[in-house]
């Protein structure tokens, strides 16, 4: 293994060319970029700081191995289909380790985040600020950049002589700088130069299977990237598991992408996690999610031959779940993993699931009694094992599977009072309460939103003596703020600038249809619409949420 150094310019120069002793690339076992804004500005402070940036590590080799691009203008519409490079037999060189990093280097030295550049302050940099930030950077849109911002790749790839720099940005600025300034700008430019372009400030280590084309086989390289990966936060399992099904079946990327995309278009978050999991249940080989069952000889190999079976029982319980139960949106399904034995009686009995009955009420009680929270593989196992003697599914079978596993069932009073604001199962309730609202609308961003009735902000101004301390404290606290009753579902028209906000309720509610107050199970005397009769709304709006759940509630 050799250790190369080399500066950030060069380094960065590289990347996607093929005319640098093969360019650098990206393996398609590695996951995609996810560094924000902020993780990409920060690198940046922390190469002025001279902070080091830790090693990379490159694979040297002439293997015809699927890579990508690296990404210069970056948006998270993109697909990494649409990076793919068509393999070859010529020098390449595949970065195995550092991927998040160099990725960022290239997107703010050579591209752009979603359509904005990297901008520096040229005045930044005498102390760091409470969010330990020294050196500010930012991606800006040149409409909005204004000195003393400047952009960073303007710096980093001139030809111009440092009295030349100044000058430009002494224009920029619209007005003479102070001697103070002037010497910072130069002190800056002067750092810029040193840590981009003349310090060789990164290492990688070369695993060379071009000198020595037998000191590294593939399955070593993909045992390697596993092994570098793994020590810390930079992947999660499923990137572990997936670098291995990858690494045997060339377009498993291009296979797993097409299937969460076409999930995913309704409101829901399946992720690669739940499908990987899923694949192992449906061969039999368990919930556990170990990395060990992959390397098995022929689990991956079975997910590539099986892989149109199993993507279209996933998605056929998709689509059950949007169109026959209350589940509208992800926001309403706390748990995915209780689609898990359904899938399985899809794969495995589809005619007898093609009959199943009272599915909507397994899904609907065991989600909003958190029956799949916390530890769940064994009641995945269990319930798997009974569909399986079954050969098909039955909701009472089910549910008995499941209180064997000591899990509770039953939506007591004090379980459903605790679906209050920020709970994990509201969302769900209200998909049920509201079902003509619009849960998974076009725009994200006109998501249905789950409002206070008495505004938070006015609930804390309430004070009341404690007779202890002589002294006024808050009366409402949290839990009594959020709780069920003082939550309503509102559309964004209604919820937002202008509209309800923090409105007082008398205020909102006054002129109401009757039809919008049953809507809301709001009590429909207006007296009980006051702030001081915030305690006897609840009670009385409690009676109704009642009356309407009683089918729900033990």
């Amino acid at each position: 293994m050799k250790n190369q150094k080399q500066t950030i310019r060069k380094l960065v120069g590289f990347l996607n060319n093929a005319e640098e002793d093969g360019g650098f690339w990206l393996p398609n076992i590695q996951r995609p970029f996810v560094w924000s804004e902020e993780q990409i500005c920060r690198l940046f402070d922390s190469i002025l700081r001279e902070y080091p940036i830790s090693t990379l590590l490159v694979w040297k080799t002439t293997s015809a191995i699927r890579r990508r691009k690296f990404i210069d203008n970056w948006k998270d519409t993109l697909r990494l289909s649409d990076f793919y490079v068509p393999e070859d037999n010529r020098k390449k060189n595949l970065v195995l380790d550092g991927q998040q990093r160099l990725q960022s280097l290239f997107i703010g030295l050579c591209g752009s985040y979603e359509g904005k550049e990297l901008y520096f302050d040229l005045l930044s940099g005498e102390v760091a600020s409470p969010d330990d930030i020294k050196y500010k950077f930012s991606f800006l849109k040149s409409s909005t950049a204004l000195f003393p911002y400047v952009r960073f790749k303007d710096l980093i790839f001139t030809t111009r002589k440092k009295r030349e720099v100044l000058d430009t940005i002494k224009l920029q600025a619209g007005r003479e700088l102070t001697s103070n300034e002037e010497d910072k700008i130069g002190d800056h430019l002067d750092l810029v130069d040193r840590t981009f372009k003349m310090d060789e400030a990164v290492t990688y280590q070369e695993l060379d299977s071009i000198d020595n084309p037998n000191l590294y086989s593939e399955d070593d390289v993909v045992e390697v990237f596993i092994r570098a990966n793994s020590g810390g936060t930079k992947l999660g399992k499923s990137d572990l598991l997936f670098s291995l099904l990858n690494a045997s079946w060339e377009v498993a990327d291009q296979k797993m992408e097409d299937l969460l995309d076409s999930l995913n278009k309704h409101g829901f978050a399946f992720d690669r996690d739940f499908v990987l999991k899923t694949c192992l249940v449906l061969l039999d080989h368990g919930a556990r999610y170990e990395v060990s069952k992959f390397r098995k000889k022929g689990v991956r190999e079975n997910i590539e031959a099986q892989w149109e079976n199993i993507s279209a029982a996933i998605r056929d319980i998709s689509d059950f779940v949007r169109s026959k139960t209350y589940i509208q949106c992800d926001k309403a399904l706390p748990s995915y993993l209780a689609l898990i034995p359904l899938v399985y009686v899809r794969y495995h009995f589809l005619e007898a699931w093609k009959k199943a009955k009272e599915v909507d009420q397994y899904l609907l009680r065991s989600l909003l009694t958190g029956a799949f929270s916390g530890q769940s593989d064994n009641l995945i196992d269990a319930l798997v094992k009974k569909h399986r003697e079954l050969q098909g599914f039955d909701s009472s079978e089910a549910f008995a599977v499941i209180r064997s596993q000591g899990r509770s069932l039953e939506l007591t009073e004090d379980r459903f009072w605790q679906m209050g604001y920020g709970s994990k199962t509201i969302h769900l309730l209200f998909n049920i309460w509201y079902p003509t609202f619009t849960h998974v609308p076009a725009y994200d961003n006109n998501l249905p939103q789950i409002d206070h009735i008495f505004p938070r902000s006015r609930l804390e101004q309430i004070k009341v003596l404690n007779p202890e301390t002589g002294r006024q404290v808050m009366k409402y606290r949290e839990d009594a703020r959020n709780q069920l009753a003082n939550c309503m579902l509102l559309t964004r028209e209604e919820n937002g600038a202008g509209c309800k906000s923090d409105t007082l309720p008398a205020d909102w509610l006054s002129g109401k249809p009757k039809e919008y107050l049953e809507l809301h199970l709001i009590p429909q005397e207006p007296s009980l619409w006051q702030m001081d009769r915030y305690d006897d709304f609840l009670e009385a709006r409690k009676l109704l949420i009642r009356d309407r759940f009683r089918s729900l509630i033990v």
